[in-house]
């Protein structure tokens, strides 16, 4: 073999001619080729998120009071043992579905108390349990005998069985034996130990030394809480809890209900341990009877009017309780008939001495009138509901039956509910304090005996903090003027806007048939030049056929644009779209798409509504920044005097991810990242967005190799556009606004999606290394904020770094915006990275300044601008999807979920004048 290889070699040496060669050297018999050593494989060090490093000190001190409550922990010497649970039939089958293992353990509890040592448990409700101290052995089995509540032969009407007949064993020996009634289960329980947590871990959490063993325990702790919740009867969403009292639920339309409950979950802060409690909102069904739901939830006159196919589809695995017997089942589906033509099979037994089991057919109407008594009033020629299984259907009249309390309600909500639940669910800072002092009363922790064995107590006043107030940041408008801020507010009242666009080539577009477009247009061109801009006279106003307006949104896009395009003599820069009457409704997404993909068109839609002066103001705001405009600027960036930005060419990235509405499993998320442009701004963003799988929070295609040379990752055109934009200068400073992740998640952006921000880089200029600053922003927690003695929301600007702040980590909470309605939620800003070196002050200040740089509006908003532009674009994009045929579009990447494989449609690429020019305001 090695000889040859040297031929081989020689051949393609000399041409292919061999003639010349000496033969090759005989090979000793004891020959062994040498191993070369392989190179030491470099283990990648993972990055994890950094330390504070200072408190800031600017503003004006102020204190806060916090919905976190003092926790002390006295028992740090015992451990929590924890044991893994698992579940089986009597068969040995294991138990797949949910919401029985409380039940059953439960009652391991209550028989078998002296086995257990007299030890209460604290158990997850799925596989895990955790005792303090040990159990006796480290394996226990049980079994328990649990009342089938949901058998389908307890007065149903089934083929199998004779409807209201329970049946008997066979005798009553068997009855002593079996110990139980007929209808029930057997239950087999494994308890195994699993692991042990020492409670020191909390004691070392609270030092900043956190460890797996920390949180595990802040779990046991948390899941104490869901266990004394679902002992009051309570629904259990994740760590929230609603009690089943009507004065909590609040009517949103539709069948539907806002309930209000209760937060609680424990963290370790730099004060200590502290129990975090805030009022949460679920939506439920409405309980009561079937019927009534159904029409207010399609908004039906009456139960004849209803639309059964829906119907089924909402219906469909919702609990009831039906009458007289006040039994509990599941909805499975409906009969495909009415209740006085669906048959089923009546089994009873005679009367005769022999006793003989007699069948006939009988509808479900009749058995129910003739048989049972029962008044059925309206019933007769409506489907029936199924409780049972499909081959074995257990049917009950729609009327007997009503829906169980506290069942959530887990599809998207229309607009009007949003609304609405926005509307009753909001709470002045005062009020929601009250019902905060409330619920530690009603919860009563310190009755529960396992937090007592803990040693943990809990303290009944909320948490002071040391707050600061930043000062507004100063701005400009047009003529060099400045813009006077009030509580986060400002107005261009006799103001220009900074950099006016000009609207020009521009038309209107009509779907609505009640609006005066003269007026509109008339009114707009002379609000735009007291701010400016300068609005020419429109090509032309595209009204709609009334023929057209009950063809499908597609249809009515397409006809729209052929028209456009008929009596134009060139494409527009610019339509003024009039909706039919709201802006999301089903024409919108089409008619984005069209234009802003298709045709590169910039557009703004409004639905004519109560027009006048304020809100064509807004709109024009709008209207300046897509078109290329400015409306303000900060003072520092006119200077420029941005402390580590304004000297070193900086981009700024905001990033967000958009998800399909609940239960739309199949349905691409969008990704978006926006980015600065025309360095010393950070006033001006473009944006870049990408499909990618259902339901996959990382973007995957921040970096995307195609061949050696191109990467087709967002990354890449939004280098190339800061490049051109910033007098071709490289970023040599990369900040990054992350939202939407978690705490869990935080490792994943660090060490997957950055390393993709700097590969995309490295693949521009292997000699180029930005440095990186990566902060995290989450709205989505429930930490709230106080004035004490004062009933108004803290002021904007009101920044907290201290107390309720991570032990360790580099985090702080800001509320930059003024909370005009309910209580303000603060933004918790994660620094997970900073290359760059900013002082806690200046970093703090950027974020402030950011958050005052939003285009679209005249106030300070809650979350940094580049979020808000990325969050806009991912949701705005994500309305082309609903109307997207996957058939028609090619796939981008196939993506794995747990449903297996699915195709992914490719967002068709934005042109170059809309992405650049925040088509998504």
């Amino acid at each position: 073999m090695l000889s040859g290889k040297i031929v081989v070699m020689a051949e393609e040496e000399n041409g292919g001619s061999t003639e010349a060669l000496p033969p090759p050297p005989p090979v000793p018999l004891n020959f062994s080729p040498a191993q070369a050593e392989p190179e030491p494989v470099k283990k990648k060090v993972l990055r994890v998120p950094m330390a504070r490093r200072g408190l800031g000190s600017k503003g004006q001190k102020i204190p806060i009071l916090t919905n976190h409550f003092k926790v002390n922990v006295s028992n740090v010497d015992g451990h929590f043992f924890h044991y893994s649970v698992a579940l089986f039939y009597e068969d040995s089958r294991p138990v797949e579905g949910k919401g029985i293992g409380r039940k059953v353990l439960d009652r391991v509890h209550e028989t078998y108390d002296t086995e257990l040592a007299g030890k209460d448990f604290a158990y997850d409700g799925e596989k895990s349990l955790f005792t303090i101290g040990s159990l006796p052995r480290n394996k226990l089995e049980f079994t328990v005998v649990l009342d089938d509540i949901t058998s389908n032969r307890n007065n149903g009407t089934n083929g199998n069985s004779s409807p209201g007949r329970h049946g008997s064993p066979p005798n009553e020996t068997d009855r002593k034996r079996l110990r139980r009634p007929y209808q029930s289960k057997t239950y087999k329980v494994e308890i195994s130990f699993a692991a042990k947590i020492p409670m020191q871990a909390i004691a070392n959490a609270l030092r900043g030394q956190e460890s797996e063993n920390s949180q595990e325990a802040l779990r046991v702790l948390d899941i104490i809480l869901r266990q004394h919740a679902a002992k009051q009867g309570c629904l259990l969403v994740r760590q929230s809890f609603f009690h089943n009292d009507p004065k909590n639920f609040a009517d949103v339309g539709g069948g539907v209900l806002g309930c209000r409950g209760f937060h609680s979950s424990f963290r370790t802060t730099q004060s200590g341990l502290s129990l975090n409690i805030d009022v949460s909102t679920t939506m439920i069904i409405q309980p009561g009877p079937v019927v009534d739901f159904l029409i207010a939830n399609q908004n039906a006159k009456d139960p004849f009017s209803l639309d059964w196919a829906k119907a089924k589809r909402v219906l469909k695995n919702l609990r009831v309780k039906t009458a007289p017997a006040n039994q509990e089942f599941k909805i499975t589906g409906l009969s495909e008939k009415p209740c006085r033509e669906q048959m089923f099979t009546l089994k009873q037994r005679s009367k005769d001495e022999d006793g003989e089991v007699q069948t006939s057919e009988v509808t479900v109407y009749d058995y129910f009138v003739n048989h049972r008594n029962i008044d059925l009033r309206y019933s007769a020629d409506l489907p029936c509901l199924n409780v049972g299984k499909p081959k074995r259907p257990t049917y009950f009249p729609i009327e007997l039956c009503t829906l169980v309390s506290l069942q959530r309600y887990t599809k998207a909500l229309s607009t009007f509910q949003r609304a609405s639940l926005v509307e009753k669910s909001r709470q002045k800072p005062q009020e929601r304090m009250q019902i905060l002092s409330n619920a530690l009363k009603i919860n009563n922790y310190d009755a529960e005996p396992l937090l007592r064995s803990s040693g943990v107590s809990i303290s009944s006043n909320f948490t002071q903090v040391d707050g600061r107030v930043l000062p507004a940041p100063k701005l400009k408008a047009g003529n060099g003027d400045d813009l006077f801020t009030r509580n986060g507010r400002w107005n261009f009242n006799n103001k220009r806007f900074f950099e006016p666009a000009k609207v020009e080539r521009w038309a209107v577009v009509n779907f609505s048939a009640r609006c005066d477009v003269r007026g509109l247009v008339r009114d707009l061109t002379r609000l735009g030049e007291t701010k400016g801009i300068s609005v020419e006279a429109p090509f032309e106003v595209f009204e709609e056929s009334p023929q057209l307006r009950r063809a499908p949104p597609v249809v009515r896009v397409d006809k729209m644009f052929e028209e456009i395009q008929s009596k134009l003599p060139g494409a527009p820069k610019f339509l003024l779209c009039l909706l039919p009457e709201r802006k999301n409704c089903d024409i919108y997404g089409p008619w984005k798409r069209k234009n802003l993909a298709d045709h590169g068109i910039v557009t703004q839609c409004l639905a004519p509504g109560r027009v006048n002066d304020q809100y064509l103001t807004n709109l024009l705001l709008k209207i300046n920044a897509k078109l290329g405009g400015l409306n303000s600027m900060l003072a520092a960036e006119v200077s420029p005097s941005i402390p580590m930005v304004s000297k070193v060419p900086t981009m700024i990235l905001g990033m967000d991810v958009s998800h399909g509405s609940p239960g739309q499993s199949d349905v691409p998320s969008i990704a978006a990242v926006v980015s600065s442009r025309q360095w010393p701004s950070i006033s001006r963003y473009r944006a870049s967005v990408r499909t990618q799988s259902p339901k996959v929070e990382m973007i995957d295609n921040i970096f995307k190799k195609v061949s050696d040379t191109d990467d087709d990752g967002i990354m890449r055109e939004l280098l190339l556009d800061f490049y051109v934009s910033s007098g071709k200068r490289k970023p040599e400073h990369i900040i990054v606004f992350r939202d939407g992740v978690s705490e869990s998640q935080f490792n994943q952006v660090l060490n997957i999606e950055l390393d993709q921000l700097i590969e995309a880089c490295n693949f521009l200029d292997e000699k180029w290394s930005p440095k990186f600053v990566i902060i995290v922003a989450q709205k989505n927690h429930h930490t709230k904020f106080f004035q004490s003695g004062s009933p108004d929301n803290v002021p904007p600007g009101t920044i907290i770094d201290n107390k309720v702040c991570h032990p360790r980590n580099n985090d702080f909470y800001l509320c930059a915006h003024a909370g005009m309605i309910g209580t303000t939620r603060p933004t918790h800003y994660h620094v997970l990275l900073d290359e760059v070196g900013f002082s806690p002050d200046e970093l703090q200040e950027l974020v402030h300044n950011l958050s005052y740089v939003y285009q679209r509006s005249t106030t300070a908003i809650s979350i940094v601008a580049p979020i808000s532009y990325a969050h806009l674009a991912a949701t705005q994009v994500g309305q082309w999807m609903k109307f997207e045929d996957a058939s028609e579009t090619s796939s981008s990447h196939g993506g794995l979920t747990n449903a297996g494989p699915v195709t992914v449609p490719q967002l068709p690429r934005l042109q170059e004048n809309v992405a650049s020019s925040m088509f998504f305001c």
